[in-house]
């Protein structure tokens, strides 16, 4: 008789291991098959977009965004002004978010109505600004198409660099990319007449439409400085200058021959420095 309930238990337990072995592969099937037509719908969907769009592969990864890849972290460092919304921080271009200076070519009108280099001027505003409350660092928001890091910047003290420029009137409100987060300052601005709001100016997103078929300068120019005693007499190599300090392209062209940190103002290495001057 115990015999036969051993048994009986036995019998049991052996039906139970294999109803449960039955359950797991039926889940594993399930979860296998799930994965499957999930691959299957993306390939599906990025095959008829190609066809749709007549876009390669290559452009349609560049469309689509890389949901996996890590964001970089955040860069802290002395910056150096390129032009009104860009910086650099250990040698990385940094394009500040949600707003638009003008071009370091750009002229606007003062209130006189007389011609001045308002890119330039915003460049200086902007340097100034900067030099008050270093380091600055710079949140990642996005890389732009010129693989510049699109990053929300402040300095040491916590100001907001963008606000701060279009507060002062020194750069715009770009609605495409800041979906109106400096507006209300912007109006500011605009009421009180401050920067490039005291007269008259064109859009920089206008301007660069407008002027998209200048010509590049050529990488192969070559300078003869005229003056050069005259020139050397009045520069010095000590203390290092940024583009926002030198009044004249004679200026920036002796320190871009002379001093071993003039590289420093040809950004592009196309012989030219400080493009905002020359």
């Amino acid at each position: 008789m115990r015999n036969d309930r051993q048994s009986h238990r036995h019998r049991s337990r052996l039906r139970r291991r294999q109803r449960s072995s039955v359950d797991r592969t039926s889940r594993s099937t399930r979860t296998l098959a799930l994965i499957s037509l999930g691959v299957i719908g993306l390939a599906a969907s990025a095959y008829a977009a190609v066809s749709l769009t007549g876009r390669s592969h290559g452009e349609l990864a560049a469309v689509i965004p890389n949901q996996t890849a890590a964001k970089p972290p955040s860069i802290i460092g002395a910056p150096s002004v390129v032009d009104g919304d860009t910086i650099e921080i250990h040698g990385q271009r940094i394009r500040l978010n949600g707003i638009d200076a003008p071009e370091s070519r750009q002229l606007c009108k003062d209130a006189n109505g007389l011609e001045y280099p308002c890119g330039r001027r915003s460049a200086e505003a902007l340097d100034a600004f900067l030099a008050e409350a270093r380091p600055v660092q710079c949140t990642f928001v996005a890389w732009d198409r010129y693989h510049r890091f699109v990053g929300d910047c402040r300095r040491a003290d916590g100001a907001s660099v963008a606000s701060w420029m279009v507060e002062h009137g020194q750069a715009l409100d770009w609605p495409r990319y800041s979906h109106g987060t400096y507006a209300d300052l912007q109006a500011q601005a605009k009421s009180g007449k401050v920067g490039l709001w005291t007269g008259e100016f064109e859009a920089p997103w206008d301007w660069r439409a407008g002027h998209s078929d200048d010509p590049k300068p050529s990488t192969n120019r070559k300078f003869n400085l005229v003056n050069q005693g005259q020139i050397a007499q009045s520069y010095s190599c000590q203390p290092r200058r940024y583009c926002s300090q030198i009044s004249s392209c004679e200026e920036a062209r002796w320190y871009l021959s002379n001093c071993s940190w003039g590289g420093k103002l040809d950004r592009d290495s196309d012989g030219i420095p400080c493009e905002g001057l020359c």
